[in-house]
């Protein structure tokens, strides 16, 4: 369960950077809004997850979630160039993130 956690938290990571972005220097409100939402919801959950995860590969995955992610929505939603060197690098971050997952313990 703690896993899962971790997993939401990471997508509500990715929520709360585009709708940074989507912000524009938090000066439009509802982006703003959103971003806040998103941003105490993956905090809470990764805070509720840490009680029972190791931090090193609980926060990477988390990070790598939210980086992987990011990139996605941006290249898809965004008009982020898409590039092979980028899709490779997603793709190694999300190896990585499996990797990381499968090496945590609960305590």
């Amino acid at each position: 369960m703690a896993w899962l956690l971790v997993i939401v938290a990471g997508l509500l990571e990715t929520g709360f950077a585009v709708c940074l972005k989507l912000s524009h220097g938090f000066t439009r409100l509802w982006p703003t809004i959103a971003f806040c939402v998103f941003a105490l919801g993956s905090f809470g959950l990764l805070t509720l997850a840490l009680k029972r995860l190791d931090v090193g590969p609980a926060y990477a995955v988390w990070t790598g979630i939210g980086a992987a992610g990011t990139a996605i929505y941006g290249m898809v939603f965004l008009g982020d160039l898409v590039s092979v060197l980028k899709i490779v690098s997603i793709s190694l971050v999300i190896i990585g993130v499996i990797g990381l997952q499968l090496s945590g313990s609960a305590h």
